[in-house]
């Protein structure tokens, strides 16, 4: 009989991102290179990796356009250099045309040529009963594409943090043909608490997709403090990693990513059948609520 591949293996990478876009470059370099030697096949970083500071003013000089920004290029190299894919989670850049700021993550493989960009559609803007009040809107755009990559893992449909809340965004990634599901993210500690696990678990069960979420925890350079609790998830809703610790050096965890438990999944549950064979229906009664 013959001998069935070993899943490919995604890393996930945990870490507490600072003001310094420097300091945060050589944690990121550590952990890829320990991500390679345990034969991850592609790297996970959190949202804001490159930089995390909700100081605008402080932030300013170091936040450019992507053709013009540092960044992305010492990512490249480094994907080059171990040999190994990439998920930037994302970083701060100048939108390509006006003074708004972007957020954006970017696919980088193991040549280090960049195969998909992604800017988050939807900002983060609450205040939460403990008093915590975020604008971004105020000095970021939100993106207008959805964007599916094909990747070792499988067909990779890219969101960030604040998107995870949107059903409607990971359905039309499944349609666009996404197997798994980036979601990194610099979660809040009451949002994480209250939301976290329920959210990503049901992300992957109600698209019968892998869930992978690199996200940054602890307490930061800023002040701020993030939930952590990186996570992959199976199409079934399981666990297959988890990082509860926050703080210091970047943690990382590997899980592996199977094609075969999203066909079981997605073969038990045949959603797409049963929603194609409903749109009809629904979209007629969405027609008439606008007609009242």
């Amino acid at each position: 009989m013959e001998q069935q591949a070993a899943a490919p293996l995604a890393a996930l990478v945990q870490m507490t991102s600072g003001i310094d876009p420097d300091a945060n470059l050589a944690t990121i370099d550590r952990a890829i290179a320990a991500a390679a030697a345990q034969g991850a096949s592609m790297v996970f970083l959190p949202e804001m990796s490159l930089l995390l500071d909700r100081d605008r003013q402080r932030s300013a000089p170091h936040i450019r356009r992507e053709a013009d920004s540092a960044w992305l290029p010492a990512l490249q190299a480094m994907a080059l250099r171990h040999g190994i894919w990439l998920h930037s989670g994302s970083m701060p850049l100048l939108a390509d045309t006006g003074d708004r700021r972007v957020n954006r993550s970017h696919v980088i493989a193991a040549d280090g040529s960049i195969r998909a960009r992604y800017d988050k559609i939807h900002m983060f803007d609450v205040t939460l009963p403990s008093g915590e009040n975020w604008t971004e809107s105020a000095a970021y755009a939100g993106g207008d594409a959805l964007i599916v990559v094909d990747t070792p893992l499988g067909r990779l449909g890219l969101s960030i943090c604040f998107d995870l809340r949107f059903p409607e965004l990971y359905r039309a990634l499944v349609d666009c043909g996404a197997e798994v599901i980036a979601i990194p993210a610099a979660f809040t500690v009451p949002t994480g608490a209250a939301h976290w696990h329920i959210l990503l678990r049901a992300r992957a069960i109600e698209t019968g997709c892998h869930v992978i979420a690199a996200a940054q925890g602890g307490t930061h350079a800023d002040g701020r403090a993030t939930y952590g609790h990186s996570l992959a998830v199976d199409p079934w809703g399981r666990i297959l990693a988890e990082i509860v610790e926050t703080g210091g050096d970047p943690t990382l965890a590997l899980a592996p990513i199977a094609k075969e438990a999203r066909r079981e999944a997605r073969t038990a549950i045949p959603l797409a059948r049963s929603r194609a064979a409903r749109r009809a229906t629904i979209d007629s009664v969405c027609a008439g609520d606008r007609n009242d």
